[in-house]
């Protein structure tokens, strides 16, 4: 029985990246743009038969493919298939360009899309976009209980969105306070898109404050959040794949590659790690410390952004592009050849110093794909990294590497026979969340910019808010340097509660 997964794409940001995803999804399992599915792909005859080939199993190419397309779709009554999505913003323009542009514009339901009716958007202020979402409470918790009523097994939700902006930090951590309310025992798991944090390439000035008060809901509220930092992406954009101007498009195809990689055992079942919760289980071990960095190798981008055809109305899609040979460096890759580059910090999608000498890992999970890998390939790959005491672990606890094999899609030609991707919880986030910190007191200690959360009922009265946000990242980078210790199980979070951090002096205005 398939764990249905809702999706929740939430402002500007949150729906561009998931526009993104779910072409990818239809790549990999062959759905084109209006919905239908593709006709099977021939079996390539160069690749020698394993254990799930259709020559070992006796299967025929055109029933072989056993994947689980209910986890992120749903067949419609003339056969299509339809994401299970909902696309909210409180102005137009992105989801209009995703719904009414391009080849995909016929493929996400009509009744799943919210849009503000005044279309003014948040206007990047957190304490706006959450009392929009008050205000639209009822209109789009009805969706949300229409696809979760559609559902046969829901497990969870996952809620794309950014946390510098109005939109996706302040509707969104509006929502994330009413699912855990409206539905206590599902799981929820975020794609948290973090700011630049240079000065220089900011575009948004009150991004610390979104961000803080964002931060806060992801902590209390969320049971993952996957971190996919800005810095990071544009880092990897210019040293690792040679752009010297990375376009948004290009980095939400990184970051597209990055979510169906996460979900890929789920789409395409095997022993372990076939639902949300089995994935997250051994990856987060105690509530708060559930932020997860992610990795990925060999790096590309899809190659319709690296030689694009524009359609008519000048969208770039996989259905309209002309191939380059230059998309991807071919080189042999193995599986220690890939394990070992997921731990390199050039290949991580957070920008944190992961070789600090008192940073470590929590938990790691690699999902290797390749038709033609072989479980003794992993074993002999963890036994030379152990060996080589490549990667360093708590010191409370077991080293935890997990490893799942999963299988490539048929529809989607790779130049590469093994790919890794990398889920893992590390102490290093302490550093991303300080900075984090260090920028929202410089421009709090002067009560700068503040004039518009004041006039949301939230801030009316008082900025305690501001304060117990603080207090809680504050917690959290304390507890993520805690992991670092011997003692960590004997960690006290009522005293860190009460005593983490220095308090500010915040000026008068």
């Amino acid at each position: 029985m398939p764990r249905e997964i809702i999706t929740l794409q939430v402002g500007q940001c949150g729906n561009q990246i998931g526009g993104e995803f779910w072409k990818q999804l239809c790549l990999e399992h062959g759905i084109q743009p209006d919905g239908l599915l593709r006709e099977m792909p021939p079996a390539s005859p160069a690749s020698s038969p394993s254990s799930s080939s259709p020559a070992a199993t006796g299967l025929s190419p055109d029933n072989f493919l056993d994947d689980r397309k209910d986890v992120f779709f749903y067949q419609s009554d003339d056969e299509h298939y339809i994401p299970r999505a909902l696309l909210i913003d409180l102005e137009p323009r992105v989801v209009n360009k995703l719904t009414h542009q391009g080849p995909y514009r016929s493929l996400f339901n009509e009744e799943n899309i919210f849009i503000a009716q005044d279309g003014g958007g948040a206007g990047n202020n957190w304490a706006s976009g959450f009392r929009q979402g008050e205000q639209h409470h009822e209109q789009v918790l009805d969706m949300i209980d229409r696809e979760s009523d559609n559902s046969d097994s829901l497990e969870g939700f996952v809620l794309c969105h950014s946390i510098a902006g109005g939109t996706g930090s302040g509707m969104g951590s509006y929502l994330l306070e009413a699912l855990n309310d409206h539905f206590p025992k599902k799981l929820v798991q975020t794609y948290s898109v973090f700011p630049n944090w240079d000065q220089d390439t900011s575009d948004v000035v009150v991004q610390p404050y979104n961000s803080v008060l964002t931060l806060k809901r992801l902590t209390l509220n969320a049971d993952a959040v996957v971190v996919l930092d800005n810095t990071a992406l544009n880092r990897i954009a210019v040293d690792r794949l040679k752009i010297q101007n990375p376009t948004v498009d290009q980095l939400n195809s990184l970051v597209a590659t990055i979510m169906a990689a996460s979900t890929t055992t789920l789409r395409y079942p095997g022993y372990m790690n076939n639902d949300l919760i089995g994935l997250l289980a051994s990856l987060i071990p105690t509530p708060r410390c559930h932020f997860l960095m992610t990795g990925y190798t060999p790096l590309t981008i899809a190659d319709y952004y690296q030689n694009p055809i524009p359609t008519a109305d000048g969208s770039v899609s996989p259905m309209s592009y002309q191939p380059t040979s230059k998309s991807s460096s071919v080189r042999k890759t193995t599986v220690l050849d890939v394990m070992r580059r997921l731990c390199q910090p050039d290949n991580i999608m957070v920008s944190a110093d992961t070789r600090k000498p008192s940073s470590c890992y929590i938990s790691m999970l690699n999902i290797i794909q390749g038709n033609d890998v072989e479980p003794t390939q992993i074993h002999k790959a963890l036994q030379r990294m152990r060996e080589r005491q490549t990667v360093r672990f708590i010191p409370w606890g077991p080293a935890s590497i997990q490893v799942a094999l999963a299988r490539k899609s048929p529809f989607v030609s790779s130049t590469n026979k093994v790919s890794g991707f990398m889920l893992a919880n590390h102490t290093s986030m302490a550093e991303l969340f300080d900075r984090l910190l260090n920028q929202y007191d410089k421009i709090r200690r002067r009560n700068a910019f503040l004039d518009n959360y004041r006039r949301e009922p939230m801030f009316q009265e008082n900025l305690d808010e501001f304060d117990s946000a603080r207090e809680t990242v504050q917690c959290l980078v304390d507890e993520y340097r805690a992991c670092e210790r011997v003692d960590y199980v004997d960690y006290d979070y009522d005293s860190s509660a009460t005593g983490g951090g220095n308090p500010i002096e915040v000026g008068t205005q």
